[in-house]
Protein backbone atom coordinates (compact mmCIF):
# COMPACT_ATOMS: atom_id res chain seq x y z
CA UNK A 1 0.00 0.00 0.00
CA UNK A 2 3.02 2.36 0.68
CA UNK A 3 4.98 1.48 -2.32
CA UNK A 4 1.40 2.23 -4.47
CA UNK A 5 1.29 5.83 -2.62
CA UNK A 6 4.67 6.76 -2.89
CA UNK A 7 4.29 5.59 -6.94
CA UNK A 8 1.09 7.83 -7.33
CA UNK A 9 2.38 10.52 -5.53
CA UNK A 10 5.84 10.67 -7.61
CA UNK A 11 3.70 10.32 -10.68
CA UNK A 12 1.23 13.21 -9.57
CA UNK A 13 4.81 14.95 -8.78
CA UNK A 14 6.26 14.05 -12.54
CA UNK A 15 2.91 14.93 -13.92
CA UNK A 16 2.22 18.01 -12.35
CA UNK A 17 6.29 19.38 -13.35
CA UNK A 18 5.63 17.95 -17.21
CA UNK A 19 2.63 20.08 -17.03
CA UNK A 20 3.65 23.30 -15.67
CA UNK A 21 6.27 23.38 -18.82
CA UNK A 22 5.48 25.85 -21.42
CA UNK A 23 6.24 25.12 -24.81
CA UNK A 24 5.60 26.55 -28.14
CA UNK A 25 6.37 25.84 -32.26
CA UNK A 26 7.52 27.90 -34.64
CA UNK A 27 8.00 27.04 -38.58
CA UNK A 28 11.08 28.70 -39.62
CA UNK A 29 10.53 27.56 -43.42
CA UNK A 30 7.42 30.15 -43.11
CA UNK A 31 9.09 32.88 -41.15
CA UNK A 32 11.93 33.18 -43.59
CA UNK A 33 9.70 32.97 -46.80
CA UNK A 34 7.84 36.01 -45.37
CA UNK A 35 11.42 37.79 -44.90
CA UNK A 36 11.85 39.99 -48.36
CA UNK A 37 16.00 39.75 -47.65
CA UNK A 38 15.47 36.46 -47.47
CA UNK A 39 14.08 35.84 -50.45
CA UNK A 40 16.10 38.61 -52.03
CA UNK A 41 19.02 36.22 -51.00
CA UNK A 42 17.41 33.08 -51.88
CA UNK A 43 17.15 34.46 -55.53
CA UNK A 44 21.06 35.77 -56.13
CA UNK A 45 22.15 32.48 -54.51
CA UNK A 46 20.60 30.48 -57.09
CA UNK A 47 21.18 32.94 -60.14
CA UNK A 48 24.91 32.70 -58.89
CA UNK A 49 24.64 28.81 -58.80
CA UNK A 50 23.12 28.49 -62.37
CA UNK A 51 25.72 30.31 -63.68
CA UNK A 52 28.54 28.61 -62.30
CA UNK A 53 27.02 25.67 -63.41
CA UNK A 54 26.69 27.12 -67.25
CA UNK A 55 30.29 27.92 -66.97
CA UNK A 56 31.83 24.39 -65.82
CA UNK A 57 29.00 22.92 -68.48
CA UNK A 58 30.59 24.71 -71.44
CA UNK A 59 34.23 24.04 -70.30
CA UNK A 60 32.85 20.53 -69.93
CA UNK A 61 31.50 20.83 -73.62
CA UNK A 62 35.27 22.25 -74.66
CA UNK A 63 36.66 19.20 -73.23
CA UNK A 64 34.25 16.85 -75.52
CA UNK A 65 35.03 18.69 -78.55
CA UNK A 66 38.78 18.63 -77.93
CA UNK A 67 38.18 14.88 -77.35
CA UNK A 68 36.21 14.20 -80.27
CA UNK A 69 38.44 16.31 -82.80
CA UNK A 70 41.33 14.17 -80.70
CA UNK A 71 39.70 10.76 -81.95
CA UNK A 72 38.80 12.00 -85.53
CA UNK A 73 42.82 12.95 -85.92
CA UNK A 74 44.23 9.94 -83.44
CA UNK A 75 44.77 7.86 -86.45
CA UNK A 76 46.98 10.59 -88.44
CA UNK A 77 48.80 11.81 -85.20
CA UNK A 78 52.39 10.60 -84.34
CA UNK A 79 52.94 9.11 -80.75
CA UNK A 80 54.20 12.20 -79.46
CA UNK A 81 51.37 14.49 -80.21
CA UNK A 82 48.89 11.92 -79.22
CA UNK A 83 50.40 11.76 -75.98
CA UNK A 84 50.52 15.26 -75.55
CA UNK A 85 46.62 15.81 -76.68
CA UNK A 86 45.66 13.47 -74.53
CA UNK A 87 47.77 15.13 -71.26
CA UNK A 88 45.58 18.25 -72.21
CA UNK A 89 42.21 17.00 -72.46
CA UNK A 90 43.13 15.26 -69.04
CA UNK A 91 44.46 18.47 -67.55
CA UNK A 92 41.62 20.63 -68.67
CA UNK A 93 39.36 17.73 -67.19
CA UNK A 94 41.33 18.25 -63.94
CA UNK A 95 41.06 21.70 -64.06
CA UNK A 96 37.22 21.87 -64.70
CA UNK A 97 36.68 19.53 -61.58
CA UNK A 98 38.78 21.14 -59.31
CA UNK A 99 36.67 24.52 -60.25
CA UNK A 100 33.62 22.59 -59.85
CA UNK A 101 34.51 21.52 -56.54
CA UNK A 102 35.71 24.98 -55.68
CA UNK A 103 32.15 26.49 -56.67
CA UNK A 104 29.89 23.46 -55.15
CA UNK A 105 32.01 21.46 -52.60
CA UNK A 106 31.57 21.84 -48.88
CA UNK A 107 33.68 24.87 -48.33
CA UNK A 108 33.19 26.02 -51.99
CA UNK A 109 32.22 29.37 -52.74
CA UNK A 110 28.57 28.52 -52.87
CA UNK A 111 28.92 27.66 -49.23
CA UNK A 112 30.84 30.70 -48.44
CA UNK A 113 28.11 33.18 -50.22
CA UNK A 114 25.24 31.17 -48.46
CA UNK A 115 27.19 31.57 -45.19
CA UNK A 116 27.22 35.53 -45.97
CA UNK A 117 23.72 35.87 -47.17
CA UNK A 118 21.65 33.69 -45.32
CA UNK A 119 23.66 33.31 -41.39
CA UNK A 120 22.34 37.14 -40.84
CA UNK A 121 18.89 36.43 -41.74
CA UNK A 122 18.89 33.34 -39.84
CA UNK A 123 20.72 34.95 -36.65
CA UNK A 124 18.11 37.76 -36.88
CA UNK A 125 15.37 34.78 -36.73
CA UNK A 126 17.01 32.89 -33.78
CA UNK A 127 17.53 35.97 -31.50
CA UNK A 128 13.66 36.55 -31.79
CA UNK A 129 12.41 33.48 -31.16
CA UNK A 130 14.99 33.73 -28.24
CA UNK A 131 13.79 36.61 -26.82
CA UNK A 132 9.91 35.70 -27.03
CA UNK A 133 10.97 32.08 -25.44
CA UNK A 134 12.59 34.14 -22.61
CA UNK A 135 9.77 36.52 -22.01
CA UNK A 136 6.97 34.34 -22.22
CA UNK A 137 8.93 31.85 -20.44
CA UNK A 138 8.74 29.06 -22.45
CA UNK A 139 10.44 25.82 -21.88
CA UNK A 140 11.24 24.84 -25.12
CA UNK A 141 10.32 25.62 -28.52
CA UNK A 142 9.95 23.37 -31.30
CA UNK A 143 10.51 23.86 -34.91
CA UNK A 144 7.72 22.71 -36.94
CA UNK A 145 9.15 22.80 -40.66
CA UNK A 146 10.30 19.78 -42.05
CA UNK A 147 10.42 17.80 -39.02
CA UNK A 148 9.84 14.16 -39.11
CA UNK A 149 9.06 13.37 -35.50
CA UNK A 150 6.75 16.48 -35.19
CA UNK A 151 3.77 14.42 -35.88
CA UNK A 152 1.19 17.06 -34.54
CA UNK A 153 1.50 20.58 -33.58
CA UNK A 154 -1.58 22.79 -31.90
CA UNK A 155 -1.66 25.57 -33.76
CA UNK A 156 -2.43 27.78 -30.97
CA UNK A 157 0.90 26.90 -29.91
CA UNK A 158 2.18 28.12 -33.45
CA UNK A 159 4.13 31.68 -32.64
CA UNK A 160 5.47 32.22 -35.95
CA UNK A 161 3.48 35.09 -36.89
CA UNK A 162 4.61 36.56 -33.50
CA UNK A 163 8.33 36.41 -34.18
CA UNK A 164 7.62 37.86 -37.68
CA UNK A 165 6.24 40.57 -35.91
CA UNK A 166 9.01 41.21 -33.39
CA UNK A 167 11.16 41.18 -36.52
CA UNK A 168 8.84 44.21 -38.28
CA UNK A 169 7.07 42.19 -41.05
CA UNK A 170 4.06 41.91 -39.36
CA UNK A 171 1.46 39.01 -40.54
CA UNK A 172 1.71 37.17 -44.02
CA UNK A 173 -1.06 35.81 -46.20
CA UNK A 174 1.32 32.96 -46.82
CA UNK A 175 0.07 31.41 -43.94
CA UNK A 176 -1.90 28.25 -44.12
Amino acid sequence: MKKTLLLASLFMMWFGIATAQKYACVDTEYILSSIPDYEQAQKNLDKLSIDWQKEIEAKFQEIDNLYKKYQTEANLLPEDLKTKRQNEIINKEKEVKELQRKRFGAEGDLEKKREELMKPIQDKVYNAIEKVAETKNYAFILDKSGSATLLYVNPKNDISDEILEMLGYGKSSKKQ
